[in-house]
């Protein structure tokens, strides 16, 4: 009897990005002894802003991650910056600034679409978001953010 071959996976995310997801999915898929493994119910409708009571932590994260930022330790500033946007960062200023840092780490890891589609989400929650003049001159972000701010100011009615 032949096996059937399987095709390759097909993945929707960049390579760097997979084992992150991954290992993300596996560890929601943990039972802790003695609790009940009900199946969980995946929520589909629009996300909900975060109670006021998280807004503590999500600073916390947000300070974390531009911590573990600036030590180069981009995959936990990632985590720590995502989950201070998840917790519901009460400024649009200082959702921006989660946005800046994961804008500079998916232009650090190679992937120039994230890195643009993060600095968009910061001039979505911050209009007048601007890069400092050493952030604005980075040879990976700076580009980016230019064109980005270019093709908006492009599309603003005169």
């Amino acid at each position: 009897m032949r096996h059937a071959t399987l095709p390759p996976p097909v993945s929707f995310l960049p390579r760097g990005l997979v084992p992150l997801v991954a290992a993300g999915v596996l560890s929601a898929c943990a039972v802790a002894p003695g609790s009940p493994s009900a199946p969980v119910e995946l929520h589909t409708g629009p996300v909900l802003v975060a109670p006021r009571a998280f807004a503590g932590k999500a600073e916390q994260n947000l300070t974390s991650g531009i911590a573990s930022y600036d030590d180069g330790a981009y995959m936990p500033a990632m985590l720590a910056l995502q989950n201070a946007l998840l917790l519901g960062l009460e400024s649009g200023v200082r959702q921006a600034e989660a946005h800046k840092y994961l804008a500079f780490i998916y232009c650090v890891g190679k992937f120039p679409a994230l890195c643009s589609d993060e600095f968009a989400k910061a001039l979505a929650a911050d209009p007048g978001f601007e890069l400092t003049p050493a952030e604005a001159g980075h040879p990976l972000w700076g580009p980016i953010f230019r064109k980005l701010k270019a093709a908006r100011t492009d599309k603003k009615p005169r």
